[in-house]
């Protein structure tokens, strides 16, 4: 007589509709994001007001900028394995406290090589946050909606941004203190950091993975509550009665037979992404003020550009489920290749606006999608490493991209050369998204 086996603890997750608890959990770690993204977009504006506060050369201000991408590629790499070592949700909080304290730190430096050293150390909390808290809602969520949820929480990025925008243009430029204002704010993730230590449910999967079996089922179960599905049957112990438990099996390398080229992939994917991001959007203010424009109309085209991010975040979340992951990561690059070119061209306001806006929407659209996809390539037990490694490899590039853009303007090169290498590092990065596979619809791997 044959029985239904009792599915497992991801198959449950997996088949679950979405509820309140999901949006918890999507709003909880969201918000943590959007802080992130303040902090990162912050900088670009109070690094024109310095430029001029501390007489800034061109090298020192570049030097603002990748010394915090340094943490932030050390950051990625140490807190992805950290993760899968110690958890999702503690290392997420501890991210969130260490950046915040080191923002608000700097509020109060009164020269450049504090500075310095306080924005290393907000890297490093920064650089560790994004791959864990994509990780934690990526196991978590339901299978045929899990891609559009982690673009959602991408989408987080947007709003930080945009308030970063805002700080920045009514904030920043307001008086000679007007920057420390601005990053005084910082401090909140470090508030922020309790709500998730104690507020969101670690991953299943995860504790699944280190024999925490009973911690994994009352998350799972909470879920199902949540979702009014009954559990399965339980033994004494709390757990189903009908289903082993798995065995942990040893973690593969990244850069094994059966990884090597998702791997691959990935990394070209995140440096090309990183290196053309950061390269444009942390010098678009600079770039404007060179043009001509001052310091305010800057700012506010700066504004309006970002929040063409919002739309780009809507379609993906769309395309990831309709069309797939690689797909919808591949047309998005593409479209920012366009846009790029399109925006080194530009001279008017009002194609300005038209090529950044387009750039701002197919460039954010792209990383919804990277998102989404990043995690789900790799198996639990180096799924947190595999997505950190990634985004650590990536930071190389937006290290390296602060440093290109000012050299390459020195000598001549001027916006059409800097925008035409973005668009190239854009068309290989589509490229490298053929090298991964497919994984929408499928559940994730243990």
């Amino acid at each position: 007589m044959s029985t239904t086996p009792t599915p497992s603890r991801a198959e449950r997750l997996g088949a679950l509709p979405y509820t309140r608890r999901h949006t918890r959990l999507l709003v909880g770690s969201g918000t943590g994001w959007a802080l992130d993204a303040m902090d990162v977009g912050l900088i670009s504006f109070v690094i024109v007001v310095l430029a001029d506060q501390w007489d800034l050369t061109t090298g020192e201000r570049s030097w603002i900028v990748t010394v915090g991408f340094i943490g932030m590629a050390i950051g990625a790499t140490v807190g992805g394995w950290l993760a899968d070592r110690f958890g999702r949700r503690a290392v997420f909080a501890t991210t969130l406290l260490v950046y915040g304290l080191a923002t608000g730190a700097s509020a109060l430096v009164g020269g450049l090589a504090a500075f310095l050293v306080l924005r290393l150390v907000v890297g490093l909390g920064l650089g560790a946050e994004l791959p864990v808290a994509s990780t934690l809602v990526s196991e978590l969520s339901p299978t045929r909606i899990r891609g559009r949820l982690v673009v959602a929480l991408e989408s987080f990025w947007a709003l930080g941004w945009i308030l970063a925008a805002v700080i920045g243009f009514y904030v920043v430029p307001r008086g000679d203190d007007g920057w420390r204002w601005g990053l005084a704010l910082g401090l909140v993730p470090a508030v922020y950091a309790l709500v998730v230590r104690f507020g969101l449910p670690e991953s299943a999967a995860w504790l699944e993975r280190r024999g925490r079996h009973e911690e994994a089922e009352r998350v799972v179960r909470g879920f199902e509550e949540s979702a009014g599905v009954d559990p399965p049957p339980t033994s004494t112990k709390g757990v189903p009665a009908a289903v082993a438990e798995p065995v942990p099996q040893a973690a593969p390398g990244l850069w094994s037979r059966g990884l090597r080229r998702r791997t691959l992939g990935i990394w070209l994917v995140w440096f090309g992404v990183n290196f053309s991001y950061y390269g444009a959007f942390l010098w678009i203010p600079s770039l404007l003020v060179a043009r001509g424009h001052d310091v305010t109309t800057s700012f506010g085209y700066t504004l309006v550009i970002t929040l063409a991010q919002l739309p780009g975040y809507a379609l993906a979340a769309v395309l990831v489920e309709a069309w797939g992951r690689r797909s919808t990561l591949a047309l998005f690059l593409l479209g920012s290749a366009v846009a790029a070119w399109f925006f080194g061209q530009s001279d008017s306001a009002a194609s300005i606006i038209v090529a950044g806006s387009a750039l701002s929407f197919c460039n954010l659209g792209a990383w919804g999608a990277l998102y989404a996809i990043t995690p789900e390539i790799y198996p639990t037990a180096v799924r947190g490493s595999g997505a950190g490694a990634a985004a650590g490899f990536g930071r190389l590039a937006s290290i390296a991209a602060p440093l290109v853009v000012p050299v390459l303007l020195e000598r001549g090169g001027g916006d059409v050369l800097v925008f035409t290498i973005f668009t190239a590092a854009f068309v290989v990065a589509a490229a490298a998204a053929f090298l991964l596979p497919e994984t929408r619809g499928r559940a994730l791997d243990t």
